[in-house]
């Protein structure tokens, strides 16, 4: 019998494949046995490539972080220290990245470990922040903040959280009477919110900048 032309499994689909099982149904879903039936292959196969389960979701994880654009952080320097829009256009393409896995968001929570997409995301981030003046302790400050904040707006839809049933407010939640019309509009809700969110943040970063340069 001639050889397949591509190994029958691979790095690249093994993750490709988990990924597609953790957007369906969760990472719970994920097991050895479980994905080697997905794969169509016996679990002992996958060891040659993916060691426990915990290194398979952190390169889940890491293959979703590599979908996030760092870029811009490249291009600030001192003399060109727009940081606010770096921040921005990060965490934009971070949103866009997770949101087409939200499951994959608990995951994100422990921070970037050995992940290499996520070290390389956090380095770019300090790297530009202090190539724009920010002092390393605060840039660390900054690039902490914009990881609980991006985290924390990709863990779910608070809009789509409210049931659309009127009748479940009634007259004892008098304040929440259209709170049933907000699953209909979580994605336009959402956005705004996340959009508000972020500009009342890097603007309360631009007022701490501005101090800390006026105290050089």
């Amino acid at each position: 019998m001639a050889r397949p032309r591509r190994p029958l499994l691979s790095h690249e689909r093994i993750v490709e494949t988990a990924l597609a099982l953790v957007d369906a149904e969760g990472l719970a879903a994920v097991s050895t046995r479980r994905l080697a039936a997905e794969l169509g292959v016996q679990g002992p196969s996958l060891y040659n490539h993916v060691g426990t389960k915990d290194e398979l979701i952190d390169a889940l994880v890491d293959s979703v972080l590599g979908e996030v654009d760092t870029s811009m952080f490249g291009e600030l320097t001192a003399d060109n220290p727009d940081w606010r829009s770096a921040l921005r256009r990060w965490a934009q393409s971070y949103r866009i990245a997770v949101a087409a896995h939200p499951n994959i968001v608990p995951a994100l929570a422990s921070g970037p470990g050995h992940r290499r997409n996520a070290l390389r995301m956090a380095d770019a981030v300090f790297g530009g922040l202090v190539a724009a003046n920010w002092p390393r302790r605060e840039a660390t400050t900054v690039g902490t903040l914009m990881r609980y904040f991006l985290t924390g707006s990709s863990l779910g839809s608070f809009a789509a959280g409210f049931p659309a049933d009127a009748e479940v407010y009634g007259d004892e939640y008098p304040h929440l009477n259209e709170a049933h019309l907000l699953a209909d509009r979580q994605q336009r809700i959402d956005q705004v919110a996340f959009e508000v969110g972020l500009e009342s943040l890097l603007d309360g970063l631009e007022s701490r900048y501005q101090l800390l340069l006026s105290s050089q």
